[in-house]
């Protein structure tokens, strides 16, 4: 590729061919409105006029598009759509009243309808809540979207469930305990996600962390790939310390309980899985070459070392660490170690001892000697 498609390829707004001697020069000054092209969240949240909850919720619905970081720092902002939502009709309240939440009381009265139908309406999964939150008394509070709750109660079809007697069939229901509140939210949740990442690793994290662990080790058996699913896994929702009561009302909130949810979601993970693998597989620790293999060492038993296969202990070495003489042959009385002596008794000079294999000196020559030099 030549100088000037590059240099072309990187700026958005040149209209006729550049100088390859210049390209450095104009990708350097491209470069600096190029990092500023996406925003951080709440930066974003103030040029759009919302409060932290409801540009969140704005992102979670698909109102507001984001991107990935590429520094790794989570989702930003384009300016492109920033100036997209901004140029919408009736901006900022249209989109404010767009992504307002109510409780129970005020869905009711926006319905028509008393508290309890509306909670009614709720449990059997009429009205899906969009978020959530524990109060002061650890008492699970479920918000909706006055925009849903308002299309509701515009459709002809359900004037007889806002006025009229509730279904027998629908009562059953209640009466055995039905309550989809949660499982709803769940599927709002999980879709959430997936609108928000296109990695396969990352979509099946996301379907993993509806999962208990337990389901999820017994379709992803692999270590290494449960541990790079445990680096796409989102961010859940905290509230409080680690293993307090508000925090296991959320873990209980935020994992799959009936069957047929399970199942699906156990489904969904094996295809998910699947994917992610054509894509890109797990990274797995690799053997390098000249260090020595632990499988082997882990096979020993604790405080053995095992030499590798081929290597034999120098001769020197051998002989040096056999037994002398051998077992059951006695040491000859000559070459036996001599008795110490007492402490404090002087150092006697080693004498010379024959062994069996040296001949007696004969006496007589010695004499001779004596006697010839006195």
């Amino acid at each position: 590729m030549s100088g000037n498609t590059i240099t072309q390829s990187l700026t958005s707004g040149a209209t006729g061919p550049v100088d390859a001697s210049s390209a450095s020069t104009v990708t350097t000054i491209t470069a600096a409105p190029a990092a500023g092209q996406t925003l951080a969240q709440s930066r974003a949240a103030r040029e759009l006029e919302l409060k932290r909850g409801e540009f969140d919720l704005a992102v979670r619905l698909g109102r507001i598009r984001t991107v990935p970081d590429e520094g790794g720092g989570g989702r930003r902002v384009t300016r492109a759509e920033i100036d997209r939502v901004r140029s919408e009709d009736g901006f900022p309240d249209a989109l404010r009243e767009r992504v307002k939440a109510v409780g129970t009381s005020q869905g009711a009265a926006l319905m028509d309808v008393t508290t309890t139908r509306f909670t009614r309406f709720a449990r059997l999964g009429l009205v899906v809540p969009v978020k959530f939150y524990l109060n002061r008394y650890r008492a699970v509070v479920w918000l909706y979207l006055a925009e849903e709750l308002r299309e509701f109660a515009e459709k002809k079809e359900n004037a007889p469930l806002l006025k009229g007697r509730t279904p027998e069939g629908l009562r059953d229901q209640l009466g055995a305990g039905l309550d989809l509140r949660a499982r709803n939210w769940r599927g709002r949740h999980l879709g959430s996600l997936l609108r928000q990442t296109e990695n396969p690793w990352a979509r099946a994290a996301a379907v993993a962390s509806l999962l208990d662990p337990a389901q999820v080790a017994e379709i992803v058996t692999d270590p290494y790939e449960r541990a790079h699913l445990e680096r796409y896994q989102p961010d859940q929702h905290t509230h409080g310390m680690p293993d307090s009561p508000a925090a296991r009302i959320v873990a209980r909130i935020m994992t799959a309980a009936d069957p047929d949810e399970i199942s699906w979601l156990r489904a969904d993970l094996a295809n998910g899985l699947e994917e992610a693998r054509d894509h890109r597989p797990a990274p797995r620790p690799t053997t390098i070459s000249g260090t020595p293999d632990l499988a082997h060492h882990r096979q020993s038993s604790p405080g053995e070392h095992r030499q590798p296969a081929g290597h034999r202990r120098p001769v020197e070495l051998r002989r040096a660490r056999e037994p002398w003489p051998p077992v059951g042959v006695q040491r000859p009385a000559e070459l036996r170690r001599p008795v110490h002596v007492r402490r404090g008794e002087p150092r006697r000079p080693a004498e010379v001892r024959h062994t069996i294999d040296e001949p007696e000196r004969p006496k007589r020559l010695l004499s001779w000697l004596r006697r010839r030099n006195p």
